[in-house]
């Protein structure tokens, strides 16, 4: 039987690989590593002492000075009515107030606050509902209530801004410096921070509506 005759560049293009191959690998023997300095360590951060007072109770901690005040009421103070969201400030499930001023926990270093007074959600209902707790479950303002705490937190700060006659960016101009009328609109507004997950959108505006208007039992 005649043999099949071998095509010289068929072999040449089988044995490249191989070839190339082991080309590298004797290349690869000859480069020597250079050896990777070693990564420096990190310096050790010193704890702060910080003093402040949490729903009447005066509170003293031994922190380190990068804990967010979110962190330090959850896992220090088992204050875990105050949740955590979205951990960047732009969900609002965070919100506390410093005296009596809305923040966002996850955004605050607890070192900051040293003898300031701070109000979370299980320091406004303590033996009965606070208003705008009792109007939220009136008005069915809140399905999973992950996000209510951080809202009706909100909604207390919202309604002393208002008496305070503070503007917010749909108060129309001029404005009195007297208290400002909550129409549904400045609502809207003043709680744009606070997400729902849930979309009761419509039912929390409901719930705010009454507490300004005093119209609740």
């Amino acid at each position: 039987m005649n043999s099949i005759p071998r095509d010289p560049a068929h072999d040449s293009r089988r044995r490249f690989p191989v070839s190339s191959g082991t080309l590298g690998t004797s290349l690869g023997m000859g480069v020597r590593a250079e050896a990777q300095p070693e990564a420096a360590a990190a310096p050790a951060v010193e704890p702060v002492r910080v003093s402040f007072v949490l729903n009447d109770e005066a509170c003293e901690l031994t922190l380190d000075p990068r804990v967010t005040l979110l962190d330090a009421l959850r896992e220090t103070l088992h204050a875990t009515g105050t949740k955590k969201g979205c951990d960047h400030g732009q969900c609002g499930a965070c919100t506390v107030l410093v005296d009596g001023r809305r923040v966002n926990a996850c955004l605050t270093l607890t070192a900051t606050l040293e003898g300031r007074r701070i109000t979370t959600i299980e320091g406004l209902g303590r033996e009965r509902l606070n208003a705008v707790q009792a109007a939220f479950v009136r008005h069915d303002a809140f399905q999973c209530g992950y996000c209510t705490p951080g809202q009706v937190v909100s909604c207390v700060a919202l309604l002393d801004e208002a008496r305070a006659g503070m503007p917010s960016a749909v108060t129309p101009e001029p404005h009195a410096a007297a208290a400002l009328e909550l129409t549904d609109d400045e609502i809207r507004e003043r709680m744009s921070g606070n997400l729902c997950r849930c979309g009761a959108y419509a039912n929390i505006v409901a719930a705010v509506r009454e507490c300004a208007r005093g119209e609740g039992p």
